[in-house]
């Protein structure tokens, strides 16, 4: 029979045992060993650390346990020590702190704004990547004391789980997530109300949701909740699964994620005094309305659209994680124009206004669509890719937004991504860290927090409690290895038996599972979601190949693979098949395996368990790829193609980069081919033989010294904490000092500055250009010799100190593009003359050899402007400009 009511019964602790109430409901147990030791003490047998939820393990206890437990002085004297390990942690000074205290220039808070966030395996509100960058986000800016407030939507039934049909379909289900059974708090008004946020929605509708908060060690984390009695039962389910539904169901959840979520963060510091956010930092695109939302409260206090904007653009940081057009969300122009204005969302705000700051008005755009990316770069001052490729590539891709510019002067920025070590490392790796250099050190190392002290650099640069690795004996590391992939085969074949249950096995067929992996063979993995670029089944290019790398008679492989494939994506659907199938061959089953529900509970046996991780996207679209950071930090080699965080960071001492065909003029399915084939070359004759090249000891010392070398050198820089003060430091210390530089009438002063740049613009002009004749004989000239350039400049009625006049050098190839360009001002020689022309001087240095070329441009100028590129203006001369030539080629 089905209830009429569904409500949850809290379990009630005994008064000895309450502190074990916070720290279940405080998400630093994710992370923090002893806290999770406490939990597996309080109930060893429900506590499961693939899938550990302390707030479930509580309500599961039974009350003779608990009585049992609190009179257990052994545990309460643990429990004291975690609690105040805890209530040190969240009240004591970190990182930032002592910045503050050093006379850094901070923001008192930021919000961070994204779809998703990968915290724990209790909180299933993530699909990949970005949702695990968040959460990892998240964490370090805990351990580095960064007053962050996290902002998402809690999703009812998360992304999805999934299964396998008996032929190897992808199958997808969506349990229903009650909140009040995850570690999750309901923000409440004063009188105990539930909070609630509202946005209008057209027809005189409305969309309300609640606030819930996890606290994810020092950072508050809001998510909004649709799923509320006041809802129709089509607004109820806006936020019931991530990345579902169609377009309108889309906007709708990324309006609450945005606009909603500017409103829930001013409920929360409201209701809890938390300092008021002076950064906004907006992780892709879906949050891109938080923006107008801030519009339209500072148009409340009396300021007009262009200079709120100028305000809301010095305060906002945009990430950009997307490496393709088609990545991005976007959407018809007609349908986010019925959700604003009088009849919808922000009235006040006019819909011509919004809808322009969404529109691909540049070559090759779709006008009628509203992208939401560009809507983010339009309202950031800041803006940053995730790796070093990434940035440039995003420079290419955004580079229409900025004409006139080279991609390389774009105002894109990149902050390569890191991963949260404490959550990613195997407690037996710690455990090695703390025998060896003590736990808090060990910790803090991983952390990165360097908290209270100043850095401790060893050599290259590398902090010393990682250079301490180098004295761990070979014996030592391949014993801890060799444990991880013992640990890591015991829980595949787990997995694999649960897995071929639901697909209809009987036990009778199934005792082939007991020989599937083997502890002592190398071990690759690769598990990640399930694009096409990705390339899941490159592997399978050549099926033989394969099969004998696998069974090889001295050196044999074995591979463990999980993703998962959109539910929409058939396409996806098919690769995840195809592998299933080929790793159901009877001849090779005990060498490959599929795991079904990747998540972060498999990743976390996963990572530590394989020698080598293997990433083969085709290059550039893989924008980081962290997964490869998480593997490193456990000892896992990385066998990858040369794309996203590999391509900065790869050396030979860290595993193989494999080759690409990227540059040259071949089509998809031969590039696969060439890749896969140098895929399966590197192991074959590289990868298999190291690992097996033992000496006398039976130790395969060259392997161990790369697995050092990884840990000791790769290590600090693929860490969360680096990626975060890198933020703090290069993002938001300036945004926050650039938004109060704005009081009102400074933002009225830069939007009138801009409206006449505007508006001006079409009449400046590059006049003239001569450079000194002696300088340049038959078309050479000698290194160390300089030009003296003269220039007249049209500026339309501008004044000089509204722009800045550039001769821009350097070597060029044979179509007189400059390379490696090097900027050089020029300076007023003398007022405007009757023509309002204005002359400009200034010398030319030739500091190097070969093709050389110049050119001269105007840009606006002005003090406010994070670059001269931010408006996106440039004059530059015409072929007929100067006497010379104008930007002639100097050989």
């Amino acid at each position: 029979m089905k209830a009429i009511r569904r409500f949850t019964v809290r379990p009630v602790l005994p008064e000895p045992l309450q502190p074990l109430s916070d720290l279940a409901r405080n998400l630093r147990w994710s992370w923090h060993t002893e806290t999770q030791n406490l939990f597996q003490a309080a109930d060893p047998e429900g506590w499961r650390p693939a899938d550990a939820d302390p707030v479930r393990l509580l309500g599961a206890v039974s009350a003779g346990r608990l009585a049992e437990l609190a009179g257990d002085q052994q545990f309460l004297r643990r429990l004291t020590e975690v609690s105040e390990d805890l209530r040190e942690y969240l009240g004591g000074p970190r990182w930032y702190q002592n910045q503050l205290s050093q006379g850094a220039e901070l923001p008192a808070a930021v919000a961070y704004f994204s779809p998703e966030f990968g915290v724990t395996a209790a909180l299933p509100q993530y699909s990949g990547g970005l949702g695990i960058l968040a959460g990892d986000h998240l964490k370090a800016a805990s351990d580095l004391g960064v007053p962050l407030i996290g902002v998402g939507l809690l999703y009812r039934h998360g992304y999805f789980r999934q299964s396998l049909s008996r032929d190897g379909w992808q199958q997808e289900h969506y349990p229903v997530l009650d909140p009040n059974e995850l570690p999750l708090t309901l923000v409440r008004e004063a009188d105990g109300t539930p909070s609630r946020v509202v946005l209008a929605l057209p027809g005189g509708r409305s969309l309300y949701a609640s606030i819930w908060q996890a606290q994810v060690g020092r950072v508050p984390l809001l998510l909004l909740d649709s799923d509320v009695e006041e809802n129709a039962p089509g607004e109820r389910d806006v936020t019931d699964r991530l990345y579902g539904g169609g377009s309108d169901h889309r906007l709708l959840q990324e309006m609450l994620l945005g606009i909603g979520g500017v409103r829930a963060v001013r409920t929360y510091c409201r209701l809890t005094g938390h300092a008021a956010p002076e950064v906004f930092h907006t992780n892709e695109g879906h949050a891109g309305f938080l923006g107008l939302e801030r519009i339209r409260e500072l148009s409340e206090t009396g300021l007009d659209f262009d200079p709120a904007l100028e305000v809301v653009r010095a305060g906002t940081v945009f990430t950009t994680h997307t490496p393709v057009p088609a990545g991005i969300d976007r959407f018809e122009r007609q349908l986010v124009a019925r959700h604003f204005g009088d009849d919808g969302e922000l009235p006040g705000v006019g819909v011509d206004r919004i809808l322009r700051l969404g529109m691909e008005s540049y070559t090759g755009g779709e006008p009628g669509l509203f992208n939401m990316a560009v809507m983010g770069l339009r309202l950031a001052q800041r803006a940053n890719g995730v790796s070093t490729l990434h940035g440039a590539v995003s420079r290419e891709m955004f580079s229409g937004l900025w004409p006139g510019f080279d991609p390389t002067e774009v105002p894109i920025t990149s902050v390569t991504n890191g991963v949260h070590a404490p959550t990613w490392v195997a407690p037996e790796v710690l455990r090695l860290g703390a025998r060896k250099f003590g736990t808090e050190r060990a910790e803090n190392a991983l952390a990165g927090a360097e908290v209270g002290e100043t850095a401790d650099v060893g050599r290259a640069g590398t902090p010393r409690r990682w250079d301490a690795v180098t004295n761990v004996p070979d014996r030592e590391i391949w014993d801890l290895r060799r444990g991880l992939r013992e640990q890591l085969v015991t829980e595949v074949r787990k997995r694999l038996y649960a897995s071929w249950r639901r697909r209809g096995a009987g036990t009778a067929e199934l005792g082939w599972i007991d020989d599937v992996l083997d502890p002592d063979v190398l071990t690759i993995g690769f598990a990640r979601r399930v694009p096409s670029y990705k390339r899941l089944t490159l592997m399978l290019h050549d099926r033989d190949r394969l099969r004998e790398l696998l069974l090889h008679p001295t050196h044999p492989i074995q591979i463990v693979v999980a993703g998962k494939a959109h539910p929409a994506d058939d396409g996806g659907k098919r690769l995840v098949q195809e592998l299933v199938r080929f790793s159901d061959d009877p001849r090779v089953r005990h060498r490959i395996v599929f795991l079904p529900d990747y998540g972060m509970g498999m990743a976390q046996k996963l990572y530590p368990g394989c020698d080598v991780w293997l990433n083969n996207p085709l290059r550039p679209l893989e924008a980081c790829g962290t997964s490869g950071m998480k593997a490193a930090l456990n000892g896992c080699l990385n066998l990858s193609v040369r794309d996203g965080w590999w391509d900065e960071w790869f050396e030979p001492d860290f595993g193989w980069a494999i080759p690409t065909a990227d540059g040259s003029a071949t089509n998809e399915e031969r590039r696969d081919e060439l890749e896969a084939n140098a895929l399966y070359s590197l192991i074959e004759e590289r990868v298999a033989p190291r690992f097996y090249d033992r000496n006398d000891e039976d130790l395969p010392e060259r392997w161990i010294e790369m697995v050092r070398r990884t840990l000791v050198t790769l290590g600090p820089k693929v860490l969360a904490g680096r990626m975060v003060r890198e933020y703090v430091e290069r993002l938001y210390a300036p945004a926050a000092q650039a938004r109060k530089a704005l009081d009102p009438a400074a933002a009225r002063r830069l939007a009138d500055w801009k409206s006449r740049i505007h508006a001006a613009w079409p009449q400046v002009a590059v006049d003239h250009v001569e450079a000194s004749a002696d300088t340049v004989v038959g078309g050479s000239a000698e290194l160390g010799s300089t030009l003296a350039l003269r220039v007249r400049i049209a500026l339309g009625g501008l004044e000089p100190e509204d722009v800045e006049v550039q001769v821009v050098a350097g070597r060029v190839d044979s179509g007189d593009a400059i390379a490696e360009a090097q900027t050089f001002p020029l300076k007023p020689a003398g007022g405007h003359d009757l023509e309002d022309r204005w002359l400009y001087e200034g010398p030319l240095a030739l500091d190097r050899t070969g093709p050389y070329g110049y050119t001269v441009r105007v840009l606006p100028s002005h003090p406010l402007l994070a670059s001269n590129a931010e408006l996106g203006l440039v004059a530059v001369p015409n072929a007929a400009t100067s006497e010379d030539g104008g930007g002639v080629l100097l050989r």
